[in-house]
């Protein structure tokens, strides 16, 4: 058995697996804009028209439904590497192939081939984030979990910069099917960590049967959590980010109607606000790694309600670049102490025998409050003025804080329900 982690940071991100994962959250992001942002900009640059293009958003459809075939990777094991390096490496391999095989396209004479291949990419990079979920879930103990989804995620954000702008500037050097096959060779990355990466231990047997597999999560979860409060800690889930999510869905309408310029927006968006989230990611790390999960839930809460006060104070204010620098560095590093923690609580709601299911159906309710929920803010926006809906965002806040006492007690270490995470691994065992 291995030794309980100590609440220091350091400690924390210094674990050797730790190293494992920012690689493999680098090939967990690779895919994720090459069917989308790049292959939007090679389209274009094909001539082809903006329907067909925005008809092509449809190939990301497979990240939305990926809960659909988690079980079968909770239930079977392939014959190498263990139950989730196995899978990670199978749709790794594939992905680089297929990823590879999109230099053989051309979008002005063969788009149904292209949208096919696509979609294979998208379908294989989803089923690459199941299994790389499901890797983070088992091999993190409670305590790290913070630390194992900060550097998961500058992992991932490090891979959307690659692709979001790298490919750009090759693409202005070289053909757009030379690109695709370079950035194809990236993914040797994700392989190479998943041979090197240690693979969690697993007491308990996988699920014996597919149906077991599709049914067990349910009742493992709401047996664990109970029916009342599992219900909550759904709610809890789709709630708790709603109020930033408000801000991030509306803010760029505001400062454009604010007078701000494009380029203000971008740059400072872009530049600062990408480092801010990073570190923020990072900083959301040592906090849980240091005063635990429970408590930096609270924390993070209340900063996410706070930091919107910066754009009600902007909507009353005249136009200033260092208020906007400001208000826009604060709700990207809240932001990314956000993501770390809802990160990290995802995990520990996670039975490790069926992580893969569980986490793809905890991971789909964010996806109901940054898609769906925010959906009438427009309107919203519209009906109150700015400074109004600002004010709303925060109070969108209260309904997670109030939930916290029933889910996450301040004094507790670990959230009601959460299930059990030593962190051991097959060579601790042995």
């Amino acid at each position: 058995m291995r030794d309980e982690p100590s609440a220091s940071p350091v400690r924390a991100f210094a674990q050797p697996k730790m190293a494992a994962l920012i690689f493999l959250g680098f090939a967990s992001g690779l895919p994720f804009y090459l069917t989308s942002t790049t292959l939007q900009a090679w389209m274009t640059k094909a001539n082809v028209d903006l329907t067909t293009i925005g008809v092509f958003s449809l190939v990301g459809l497979p990240y939305s439904l990926k809960f659909l075939w988690a079980p079968l990777l909770d239930r079977y094991v392939p014959p190498f590497l263990g139950r989730r390096r196995g899978w990670l490496i199978i749709a790794q391999l594939l992905l680089l192939v297929a990823i590879a095989a999109m230099s053989l396209h051309d979008p002005a004479v063969g788009l149904r081939a292209l949208a096919f291949n696509a979609l294979l990419i998208a379908f294989l990079s989803a089923t690459q984030d199941v299994a790389g979920d499901a890797y983070r879930t088992d091999v993190l103990h409670h305590r790290e979990m913070g630390a194992g989804a900060a550097i998961w995620v500058l992992g991932y954000r490090i891979a959307l910069l690659l692709t979001g702008s790298l490919a750009f500037v090759l693409a202005d050097r070289m053909p757009w099917p030379t690109v695709y096959l370079i950035l194809s060779s990236l993914m040797l990355v994700g392989v190479i960590a998943s041979v090197m990466a240690p693979e969690p231990s697993l007491e308990d047997a996988p699920p014996r049967t597919l149906a077991e597999a599709v049914v067990l999560p349910f009742n493992e979860f709401f047996t664990r959590s109970g029916l009342l409060r599992g219900l909550l800690v759904l709610l809890f889930i789709v709630l708790y980010k709603y109020s930033d999510s408000l801000v991030i869905v509306m803010g760029t309408p505001f400062l454009l109607q604010a007078g701000y310029t494009q380029t203000e927006i971008g740059v400072i968006r872009g530049g600062a606000g990408l480092i801010a989230t990073i570190i923020g990611v990072l900083a959301g790390g040592a906090l849980l790694a240091k005063i635990g999960i429970n408590r930096s839930l609270w924390i993070v809460a209340v900063l996410q309600a706070v930091s919107n006060l910066g754009y009600y104070l902007l909507a009353l204010t005249d136009q200033s670049r260092t208020w906007l620098l400001a208000v826009i560095v604060i709700e990207n590093f809240i932001t990314g102490l956000a993501a770390a923690a809802l990160l990290a609580f995802l995990m520990l709601m996670c039975n490790k025998r069926v992580s893969a299911t569980q986490f793809a159906l905890l991971s789909s309710l964010v996806a109901v409050s940054r898609d769906l929920l925010t959906a009438p803010s427009g309107g919203l926006a519209a009906a109150t003025g700015w400074p109004l809906f600002f004010l709303i965002s925060i109070a969108a806040g209260l309904p997670a804080l109030l939930m916290l006492p029933f889910i996450a007690p301040w004094g507790g270490d670990t959230p009601i329900g959460a299930a059990a995470h030593s962190g051991e691994t097959a060579s601790d065992a042995t």
